[in-house]
């Protein structure tokens, strides 16, 4: 489910961070000055200051109910407690955010009601917001134009593991269908993919294709290879 980006009132914003009082006094003005020097990112306004064009999707991470929607994928994952007063029941939401343009984030939110659990797992989204290396490690492919990964990546979480592979260009997204979405919110369009473990689990799937697309920040890159494989990280502008 695509949403459309929120349009918060910045000249609003009060921050309440150095980080984000640097933003707004414009001392900052990139989004890769914060994630370069590891900074943590606490207010989702930033992202907002410094990041436009964000796209904002749900993820189906649970199922329908009742006689005619029963087990179609729904965006909402609802549970129930019992207790002393009856059932108690909670919402939960998977987001991803991206530019589709080398930067990505997913946030997981719950709360008593469907619109918290959304905004609490978009903001959660936003403070964990990546870069995102691409370029072209397709052995049968020599463009040297950031359309996939520049080599493979592995990402696991609970039992499940994703592998994804540089794949040739006009390859397409060969994942599930609903990492698709996330992985092409982050900008790539061509890649193979390789998955172990209960793949049913979707919070855990899409966890573990976000680890593997982290896991491309830490590998250290040969300038070699850099030109290479047209490697790029983050924006292409």
């Amino acid at each position: 489910m695509a949403l459309e980006r929120n349009t918060i009132p910045l000249e609003d914003w009060q921050p309440r961070t150095l980080l984000g009082r640097k933003v707004k006094g414009k001392e900052i003005t990139t989004i890769d000055q914060i994630l370069d020097a590891g900074e943590k990112i606490l207010e989702p306004e930033i992202v907002d200051s410094l990041l436009p064009g964000l796209h904002v999707e749900l993820l189906e991470v649970g199922q329908s109910k009742g006689k005619f929607g029963g087990g179609k994928g729904s965006i909402w994952k609802q549970t129930q407690k019992k207790t002393s007063e009856g059932n108690t029941i909670t919402f939960a939401a998977f987001a991803v955010v991206g530019n589709k343009n080398g930067y990505l984030g997913i946030g997981y939110g719950a709360a008593k009601e469907t619109v918290p659990a959304r905004e609490k797992a978009i903001r959660k989204a936003k403070l964990n917001l990546i870069k995102i290396r691409r370029g072209c490690g397709a052995w049968a492919c020599d463009c040297k134009q950031a359309h996939s990964l520049p080599f493979k990546v592995m990402g696991k979480s609970g039992s499940v593991r994703m592998t994804l592979i540089p794949a040739p260009r006009g390859t397409g997204l060969s994942v599930e269908k609903k990492c698709s979405r996330m992985i092409s919110l982050a900008g790539i369009k061509d890649v193979y993919s390789k998955t172990q473990g209960s793949t049913a689990t979707k919070i855990n799937l899409f966890k573990a294709c976000f680890e593997a697309l982290k896991h491309l920040e830490h590998v250290k890159i040969q300038p070699a290879f850099i030109t290479l494989s047209g490697l790029i990280e983050g924006s292409t502008s």
